[in-house]
């Protein structure tokens, strides 16, 4: 569905954060009969919803929202309003549409947009791509997910879009080059269950993608690809495409196929799966017509100046001698697996839980079980203490819990070997006790701060 389309048609915009209001200021220009905004209830307002927004959309909360939403045909909703949502559901079944900001802005761009999603990896990977087409000499806009809602985007040669699940599933036409990091079951509480999870995940790559460029390490992920027949797969980090590998000094380097392009040491990321989160980038960049090998010096340069992302693995220095670890972004137990590999080596206290999604934390416990990890595991509410239950019996652990994000991080202190790190990776979602990850951020750093001797 395009824009032009909601002319003349009952319209209402579901949520008044960034995407709401960036919905608003698109579709009433459009020309829709009616345009309203709704929220289900008033506690959740992200906005005071007055002036011209008000005058464009006038804002029905609760029962009146539901009422008003009998007379409707389209609902835009905003990321996070989900499938299984009762008013979702019984509008859907009264015939009436439902798309996203997302979707239609995707419908008229698709030609110039390479889409990033995936369950880890994909802020960091659409970070890299628009890092490394800028380096290259393609001038794009990175948004979506990240940043800039997506019908707030300024005109642009390319777009770099991060594209959450939420987003993926109203798509119905394909960014020209999509792209899948990873997949693991998440948001299962809005998908309704894992199947309907993973299908509304890569719905970005099964609407016209001319390239779909994945994860080749991801078995989870290949095997779900394999599902699908007929699509224009790209696998990256296999040997014949963009891997990383012994280079021609004996230390590792990235390479496409034979070809050398540049040292590892250039990519100032932590760990093995931001080795793998650039050969998807490299792929992707690639895909949308980069030669790699011809621009690799280029694309090194702009690797060296990659600061990667805030809130995902930032080292804090402490007086101490402990080195506490900002990794608020990491929301599944995948993330916080490798952000643990990073840290097994030296004394380690790790703070997790959060917002209980239903996620099966049998992977976190498998692995610190196979590699024993020896560490303190701190958990905070909500799901920390469920969490602390799956691994408290293993070898190698001591599960405490902890009240706040205050009381973790001092325990962290008292509890980590000097040299050692006190690393913050919840695997878990922030909402309920925090604002979103950013806010929880600020309070570990605070914490940080008020426990120093």
């Amino acid at each position: 569905m395009e824009l032009r389309e909601l002319a003349g048609r009952r319209v209402a915009v579901w949520g008044t954060g960034r995407e709401g209001i960036a919905a608003v200021e698109a579709i009433a220009p459009a020309g829709p009969q009616r345009l309203i905004t709704v929220q289900d209830t008033a506690n959740f307002l992200a906005t005071n919803w007055a002036g011209a927004l008000a005058d464009a959309a006038p804002l029905f909360t609760g029962e009146d929202a539901h009422r008003e939403l009998a007379g409707i045909d389209v609902i835009v909703r905003s990321p996070g309003i989900p499938d299984v949502h009762p008013w979702i559901v019984g509008h859907r079944a009264r015939g009436g549409v439902v798309t996203s900001g997302t979707a239609l802005w995707m419908s008229a761009h698709r030609q110039r947009t390479v889409g990033v999603t995936g369950s880890k990896g994909k802020s960091t990977t659409s970070s890299l791509v628009h890092a490394l087409l800028a380096g290259a000499g393609r001038p794009n806009e990175l948004g979506g997910n990240i940043g800039i809602a997506a019908l707030a985007m300024p005109p642009a040669e390319l777009y770099v879009m991060e594209l959450s699940a939420y987003q993926c599933a109203d798509l119905d036409d394909s960014p020209r080059v999509a792209v899948v990091t990873s997949l693991f079951p998440e948001h299962l509480d809005w998908f309704g269950g894992e199947e309907a999870y993973f299908r509304g995940k890569l719905n970005i790559a099964m609407h016209g993608a001319e390239a779909v460029v994945y994860n080749g390490h991801d078995p989870r992920l290949a095997a779900e690809f394999a599902r699908r027949a007929g699509l224009p797969l790209v696998a990256a980090g296999l040997p014949d495409g963009f891997h990383v590998a012994p280079g021609p000094d004996g230390t590792r380097w990235f390479f496409r196929a034979d070809r050398a392009l540049f040292p590892r040491a250039d990519l100032g990321l932590l760990g093995r799966h931001n080795e793998g989160n650039l050969c998807v980038a490299l792929a992707a960049i690639e895909a949308i017509g980069v030669d790699c090998v011809a621009s690799r010096d280029a694309l090194a340069t702009a690797l060296r100046g990659f600061a990667g992302l805030e809130h995902r693995l930032q080292p804090i220095a402490d007086p101490s001698g402990l080195t506490f670890v900002d990794d608020s972004l990491s929301t599944i137990p995948q993330s916080t697996i490798h952000a643990i590999e990073n840290f097994a080596d030296r004394p380690l206290s790790v703070i997790v839980g959060g917002d209980d999604r239903g996620v099966d934390y049998s992977p976190l416990r498998d692995y610190l079980r196979e590699n024993k990890i020896n560490a303190t595991l701190i958990g905070i509410p909500d799901s920390g203490p469920m969490i602390l239950s799956l691994v408290a019996d293993l070898p190698g652990i001591t599960a405490v819990p902890a009240a706040d994000m205050h009381e973790a991080v001092r325990i962290g202190r008292e509890r980590t070997a000097a040299g050692g790190v006190v690393l913050m990776s919840p695997a878990a979602a922030s909402y309920g006790r925090y604002d979103n990850y950013a806010h929880r951020s600020r309070v570990f750093r605070e914490a940080i701060e008020a426990t120093r001797p």
